[in-house]
């Protein structure tokens, strides 16, 4: 099958673009051509790479065209972030794709209220990135119940894999909160640490778009969740990452207002970013119509992820 892959050089393509080609898939990645995968494969030989600068395309109203000119059967969008960029796409290849799969978030639900989320629950949306991903899954589902266009939309959680740093337990993306952790030193959280993180493997990501490109027909038209198993607390995060360094983990607590004065403005922001949305979603769905079957739990993902940054001198054992 003829499938083109938009943003295929980043991580979920590093793990999807191989699965394809070693299931007999015609792979073309799409790509401004400034980033290699984060893992080598031999898969990748066989990959043609297309570069378009899709920026610049969807500024002059090309992009769409330029996608439906290579003849995909299915289309992957791995980084569409706004309606408009969708709608673009839609535009060009009605009636040309046999499926169109885009990557959304679960933080198209803005804050927690039943957990685990299922997908039928209402969105609320908060920050531009939450509101702009559910905007794009309403248009596209909708663009699939009246028009038959052949959309499925993933939801994926807090990607993490080795070659980039992952959600830490303070909700971050500093890589010293793993050194203080492994080191025995003191960590402060915020509030009572009960917020929660809902991480996802890379491969695990890749797996629920090539199951749903094999379940097509349960696919069509529906969105998922791309998470693991279970979602993770703040506090329970943190003492496991003690544990891998054979640490008891030496935490305290500070309410909101108090802790972001101990740390930088960007870590401030993510943090609260990642518990203000608490995101905890069901993959119950995904089981059933796509037999998604993850192999990491949240933990074992991160584990990868921190044993990387101890392999490049990131996180300093003790």
């Amino acid at each position: 099958m003829r499938t083109v892959i938009i943003g295929g050089s980043g991580h979920i393509g590093t793990y999807l673009v191989p699965r394809l080609v070693q299931a007999g898939h015609e792979v073309i990645v799409v790509t401004r051509g400034q980033r290699q995968a984060y893992q080598p494969h031999p898969a990748w030989s066989a990959v043609q790479t297309v570069q378009i600068d899709r920026r610049a395309a969807e500024a002059e109203g090309v992009f769409g065209q330029q996608i439906a000119a290579l003849k995909a059967e299915v289309v992957i969008d791995l980084i569409c972030f706004r309606l408009d960029s969708a709608q673009q796409l839609v535009q060009a290849l009605r009636g040309q794709v046999q499926q169109f799969l885009h990557c959304g978030t679960i933080w198209v639900y803005g804050h927690s209220t039943v957990t685990p989320a299922t997908e039928d629950m209402p969105r609320r949306p908060f920050g531009e990135y939450g509101v702009q991903k559910a905007a794009i899954e309403a248009y596209l589902l909708d663009e699939a119940r009246r028009s038959g266009f052949p959309a499925t939309v993933l939801h994926a959680g807090h990607i993490v894999g080795p070659g980039w740093p992952p959600a830490n337990p303070q909700g971050n993306f500093n890589p010293q909160v793993f050194t203080t952790l492994a080191q025995g030193g003191v960590l402060t959280l915020p509030n009572l640490g009960m917020e929660t993180l809902h991480h996802v493997h890379a491969d695990d990501v890749a797996q629920i778009f090539q199951q749903s490109m094999t379940h097509w027909r349960a696919a069509v038209g529906e969105s998922f969740h791309v998470v693991s198993p279970a979602a993770v607390t703040l506090r329970g995060y943190a003492e496991a990452v003690a544990s891998w360094f054979g640490r008891q983990a030496n935490l305290q607590f500070l309410p909101w207002e108090e802790w972001k004065k101990t740390v930088s403005e960007a870590d401030q922001a993510a943090t609260w970013d990642h518990i203000a949305h608490s995101p905890n979603a069901s993959i119950a769905k995904a089981v059933r119509l796509l037999e998604y079957q993850p192999r990491y739990t949240s933990l074992q993902a991160v584990y990868e992820a921190v044993q990387w940054l101890v392999e490049e001198g990131k996180v300093q054992p003790a």
